[in-house]
């Protein structure tokens, strides 16, 4: 199996990532709904909502297809399964982006959660791994 990928790389991928996906996505909804009402909660629920899932299905097409989303590939990371380093199931796949983009959107909890998940890799020791790699089974690593 290749190297494990730098914390900072993998940062920087899932920030592009979410540029990539969060500006369309964002500028979609805003022209949908120009007269959006700041105080309304429910209605900045419901973006985040649709935010998460098109996040989430996005990362399960690009994984299971190249096994690397854009920014994964920009920045020369892809994520592997962690039995033998191969492209992640789609079960895999799902299970881990699920646990990234959707529990952080449960209310109150979701986001010490995703604070949690995204450090976990900072102490987790042989591999690296968040919580999001620990549910799908899988790891990132370097392709450079």
């Amino acid at each position: 199996m290749p190297p494990l990928a730098n914390r900072g790389r993998r940062l920087l991928a899932r920030i592009v990532d979410a540029l990539i996906v969060g500006i369309p996505v964002y500028a979609i909804m805003g022209a949908a709904f120009r007269n959006y009402d700041y105080h309304n909660t429910g209605a900045s629920y419901a973006e985040s909502v649709i935010y998460a899932v098109i996040y989430l299905i996005y990362q399960v097409f690009m994984l299971t297809r190249h096994g690397q989303s854009l920014g994964k590939m920009l920045l020369k990371v892809r994520v592997g399964m962690l039995a033998d380093g191969s492209r992640p199931t789609t079960e895999a796949a799902l299970k881990r982006e699920a646990t990234y983009a959707l529990v952080p959107i449960i209310p109150c909890c979701g986001s010490i959660f995703w604070l949690v998940n995204v450090l976990w890799c900072t102490w987790d020791k042989p591999y690296r791994q968040c919580l999001h790699d620990k549910a799908g089974q899988t790891v990132v690593v370097s392709t450079a």
